[in-house]
Order: C-alpha cells, then structure tokens, then sequence
C-alpha cells in the first residue's frame, strides 16, 4: 500500500511527534509498504550545534522518500504568527505532495495538532481517492482556549469551524486513549465507529539495549545525586513553574537534583525563576539527539511527566512511553482530566499528583527519595506494562486493520 504520512516536524528535530512518526514510518516500511513522509524543514528543536537546513528538500532515509518543506515560523513565535503560518502550511504540503510523489496515494496518516494539517489529509484524500486518516495527539482549539491562549470568540469560532471540517473529512480518527475518545464524542460528536483508540507507541530495543552508550552522570557531572528527568519542549502546556516550586520545596535535601533537557517558549522564564530563588538543584540543559536520549534517560532516576492544571483535555504525554519502555519509575503532575493517571496506575509504575498541590507534590518526591532503593520494582512494572500494551509492534498491527476497514 501507498501510505503517505504528513507531520510539521520530523528527525533530526527532537520531539515526541518527530519520533513518533518516525518509528510509524519505519515499521510501515519493513511491513512492506511504500511510504513518503511530508513535513517541514528543521530549525527549531535540533541537538546543540546542529543545523537543519543543509537537508535536502526530498531524500531516501532508510527506504521511505522524505519531503521537507520551508516553511513560515512555526515554533517559537507568538501566536498570531504562528496561527497564521499553521493556516498556510498545508497548503504548502499539498504543492510539494503534487510535484514529487507522481504514484497513487492508497492512505494519508495525518498527525495532529497542528490541527490545520488535517486539510492536507483533506485535499489528498479528495485529489487522490486516498484513506484519510487523523491521528489526533491532542485537541485543538480546546487546548488553547483551556491554556488562556484563545480568548478572542470570533477566532475561537473559526477553528472550530476548521475543526469540524477537519473531522467529517476523515475516515478514521484515532485518540491514544480511551478518556480521549470519549470526550471526543460527546463534546464533538463523532461517531462511535469513526473514532478508534490508538495507544502511542515507542521502540523499547532504544532504551533496552542503546546504541553507543553513554554517560549523561559523567557529561553532565552529576555524581551521586538522585536525578528526576525533564525532557522535552518547555512550553505553556507543560506547566513545568510547578516543577519549579517543587524543586524548591525539597531543596533542604541536597542529594535531589531536577534535570530539565530541552528548550521551549518558557525556558528562559523557567531558568529566571530558578535564579529567582536562588535554586541549586536544578539545572538546564539543550536537547540531546535521539541516538542518545536512551542514555539520557537510563542516567536517571525517575522520568517526569508534568502537564499545566489548566489543561482540560485527557492528553497523555508521550514522554511516559519512553519512561516505560527504559523501565523507569515515574512522577507525574497532571490536570485532572488527563487519562496518564489511569494509565500510572494501571501499569503501577510510579506517582500521579494533580498539577498545582504543592504540598502532595513534595510529599511524593521525598517519598520517592526516602524508598528509593526499592524503586526498581516500580520501572519493572512499566516496563511489563509497556510490552503488553504500547509496542510499535501493537501499534502497526491497530494501523493495518484500520487500513483495512471497508
């Protein structure tokens, strides 16, 4: 099958989406299909000292055809700017899907947010007779307007509108779990038979068995401590000034030390709040390349997952995939509506603390400080978790039968 996914960042960019569609790609490949992949071209969330734009605009990676894109601020901008260049990327996508992809489209995969990629799926799905295909991560404009973002009603109107078109457009929609779904339907009206859970999915072989090992204690000189991870994008839906006051709460204890590695609108107001109170246990550092994020994981401790409590949408982070899959325990802040709690505790693998209780937030942390030597049970649990419920493997099996469907 001709399979073409569409995404607006893709390695070498260092995100949860960019892997993600990534191993998607890949696996879809060695399943014998035929896939192209259309994204932008990387600028924004590179390993440090990388750049992107040397890239070719279409190449061969590991037998999938790849078209990148220039593309108008997407990241790292205000939101005017950056609402405006999401409305014109597809169509963008679709110019660049028409001149180098000259064979029948059989299905287009298009994750979002953004959610203005889905009139890519439209148009390719109309041009080519395609299957079309939403993944949704997370949902917009509900995410925005939750995070005080959207305010205008007459703006807030316009992508709904867009989103419903969006929506009836596609042939399937997939949510990576079940709260997901259902908030979907009742508050969207989809169908029940349009809209399939699709859990993420990350390849545990990275984690189990990294390729060129390395250090990030020696790297980074952190000793003896005990290390909770933060890695990722550092935005306004991460919330991570909690994680913040967190670190300050249990700054009496020497031996804890917060990393955070990533970059993100809030990072440098994050940095300032930490000179702000004068914080030694917590330290920045830039994003790592994907060859050696297992490293950087298997250095820790305990993996973060942290979600601003003005989130009102069941998102699930996909860096607790990549905690599991290392076999990690886990401490995560979440909004009450988010389905990682369902998911923490079902696999058993660590805390969920609702984002804003500072008092329950310290408790847990020196908790997990004081049991920290009997935590190994908890990553043992994810870890078991992870291999019967969120493998690549899983995940590409749910896709054929999708591809499937009548």
């Amino acid at each position: 099958m001709n399979i073409l996914i569409v995404v607006d960042v893709y390695p070498p960019e260092i995100s949860s989406a960019a892997h993600l569609m990534q191993d998607l790609a890949e696996g879809l490949k060695k399943r014998k299909h035929n896939v192209s992949v259309v994204t932008a071209k990387p600028k924004y969330y590179l390993e440090e000292g990388k750049k992107g734009n040397s890239l070719p605009r279409v190449i061969n990676e590991n037998g999938i055809k790849v078209i990148r894109t220039a593309a108008p601020p997407l990241h790292k901008t205000n939101f005017i700017i950056r609402g405006f260049s999401q409305l014109l990327l597809p169509f963008l996508f679709v110019s660049k899907i028409k001149k180098y992809i000259n064979k029948p489209i059989d299905a287009v995969f298009v994750y979002s947010p953004p959610l203005t990629l889905g009139v890519t799926g439209a148009i390719v799905k109309r041009s080519y007779n395609a299957r079309f295909i939403l993944n949704l991560q997370d949902i917009f404009p509900q995410n925005a307007i939750d995070l005080g973002i959207f305010k205008n009603p007459i703006l807030i109107k316009f992508f709904e509108w867009i989103e419903k078109k969006v929506y009836n457009a596609a042939d399937f929609i997939t949510f990576h779990s079940e709260g997901g779904k259902k908030w979907l339907i009742e508050n969207k009206n989809i169908s029940f038979e349009k809209i399939i859970t699709l859990p993420n999915w990350t390849n545990p072989e990275l984690f189990q068995n990294p390729n060129n090992p390395i250090s990030f204690r020696e790297k980074y000189h952190l000793d003896d401590k005990f290390v909770f991870l933060f890695p990722g994008i550092m935005g306004p839906a991460q919330g991570l000034d909690f994680l913040i006051e967190t670190a300050k709460s249990v700054s009496d204890n020497k031996n804890i030390l917060f990393l955070l590695v990533g970059d993100g609108t809030k990072k440098e107001k994050l940095k300032e709040l930490v000179k702000h109170y004068d914080l030694n246990n917590v330290i920045f550092k830039p994003f790592v390349s994907r060859k050696n994020f297992p490293s950087l994981v298997n250095s820790s401790d305990v993996g973060i997952v942290c979600l601003s409590n003005q989130n009102q949408t069941p998102f699930v982070p996909g860096k607790l995939l990549n905690y599991l899959a290392a076999g990690k325990p886990v401490l995560a802040f979440l909004n009450k509506e988010s389905d990682a709690f369902s998911l923490i505790n079902k696999a058993e693998c660590g805390y969920a603390v609702m984002a804003g209780d500072k008092k329950k937030a310290e408790e847990i942390v020196r908790k997990i400080y004081k049991e920290k030597d009997s935590l190994n049970k908890l990553g043992e649990n994810g870890y078991k978790f992870f291999l019967q419920n969120l493998t690549l493997k899983s995940a590409l099996d749910k896709i054929e039968e999708i591809l499937d469907k009548k």
